[in-house]
């Protein structure tokens, strides 16, 4: 294991919720922190602006009140994602809150920015990046971020196209800090698997759109529940940046999911295609939904994961054994 920060001392698990635009809401960040995972949502599912204070507040109290009932297991840490694209033009009144509620985690996304690690640091808040290469990886830490978070193929919303295998090995050849793995995975096999190939901590969003916590639609889970990796599509066309999307979702808005043409990526935008709304009506998820097969709570979610997590490691502790003792 890397240098983690003692920050992350109360995790049950190696897991950090990922962001979920629209999605993810304090409800849900609350119940992840809880169950003794990372909590995270976008600064930007707060609209209007000034909502983001009241859901700042209210996440740290709730968790405050959880911590101060349960010292002997306290709630996970949560993170707040900030989109540094440049068309994000609230990001430094969200960063002052987020400095105001002394958030301690936050993620970056779409651009490594200084000024924001510097913004995190000073009040002791730590900084992950999300990259799809280690071109990125590389100047997000010259940039100051603590800790990245490997994008790898599969991974639901603005997902690369690198093996997991390949991009977390080239990281660790020259980065010994805290990495997560983001890209189908749902289950807890997975987070271990990603923990043998170098990485802290697994990095899991699409399942928790299957849950009651989640700001979904019914059809939205019910689709995350339905639907495999065949029904992936990795297109451009809705944001001007590469993602992946639910087939069943983008016949509903009158496209062929096999024949979406290419957006100028250099004109992104959060509005989707026509009438269809990115993330709205094109809904996003990662590869890893073949497994999730009913609507639970966030609590039951990740009590699996912890029960398969562990099965998984006795599993391999066993096998190791027995060619040891070959």
């Amino acid at each position: 294991m890397s240098n983690i920060p003692s920050i992350f001392i109360n995790l049950r698990i190696p897991v950090i919720g990922a962001p979920l635009f629209i999605i993810s809401n304090p409800k849900l960040v609350i119940e992840q922190c809880k169950a003794g995972i990372v909590g995270s949502m976008p600064a930007l599912n707060a609209r209007p602006a000034a909502q983001l204070d009241e859901w700042l507040a209210e996440i740290t109290e709730e968790l405050a009140t959880y911590n101060a009932l349960h010292p002997d297991r306290p709630a996970a840490p949560f993170a707040i994602n900030q989109i540094v694209h440049k068309s994000n033009d609230r990001l430094e009144q969200d960063m002052e809150l987020c400095m105001k509620y002394k958030v301690p985690i936050i993620i970056s996304s779409l651009g490594a920015r200084e000024e924001i690690n510097v913004a995190a640091h000073s009040y002791g808040g730590i900084v992950f990046h999300d990259v799809i290469n280690n071109k990125y990886a590389h100047k997000a830490i010259e940039k100051g971020a603590d800790g990245l978070i490997a994008v790898a193929a599969g991974a639901g919303g603005h997902a690369g196209v690198k093996s997991p295998f390949a991009l977390i090995q080239e990281i660790r050849q020259w980065f010994e800090g805290p990495l997560a793995l983001s890209g189908s995975i749902a289950n807890g096999n997975a987070i271990l698997a990603a923990q043998a190939m170098g990485a802290d901590f697994a990095y899991i969003g699409s399942p928790f759109i299957a849950t009651n916590e989640a700001r979904a639609a019914e059809e939205y889970k019910q689709a995350i529940v339905e639907s495999t990796s065949d029904d992936i599509v990795y297109s451009n066309l809705f944001t001007g940046v590469h993602g992946n999307y639910l087939a069943p979702s983008i016949r509903a808005a009158g496209l062929d999911p096999d024949a979406l043409p290419e957006s100028d990526p250099t004109k992104m935008n959060f509005g989707g295609a026509g009438k269809a709304k990115a993330w709205k009506d094109i809904w996003g998820s990662g590869q890893g939904i073949g497994v999730i097969n009913k609507v639970s709570s966030t609590v039951a979610y990740v009590d699996k994961l912890q029960q398969e997590y562990m099965a998984a490691k006795e599993r391999l502790m066993k096998t190791s054994e027995e060619f040891v003792g070959k």
